[in-house]
């Protein structure tokens, strides 16, 4: 159980250095993103548009992924969806 536990902080540890955006990355950021990605970010109302699309589409799908994890609509007990609930 230890070298689980030592395995996952390990891997938070390398991942928290990738997920955030590194000293040179934040300065060419917007505000909005400044510590979230790396490179130049959104520059013009194009990008921003198109990051606020796929925003929304990305929530759309979390709602609909949630909701029919949560509530099937399947009656059979057998069905694979079942399995993710017990």
């Amino acid at each position: 159980m230890k070298n689980y536990k030592k395995l996952i902080s390990i891997f938070f540890v390398l991942v928290a250095n990738f997920a955030f955006a590194c000293e040179a990355c934040k300065l060419q950021q917007p505000a909005i993103t400044q510590n979230l990605t790396h490179g130049t970010g959104p520059e013009g109302k194009w990008d921003w548009m198109i990051v606020a699309a796929i925003a929304v589409i990305t929530v759309y799908t979390l709602i609909y992924s949630l909701k029919y994890l949560i509530k099937p609509g399947e009656k059979d007990k057998n069905h694979i969806k079942h399995s993710i609930l017990n």
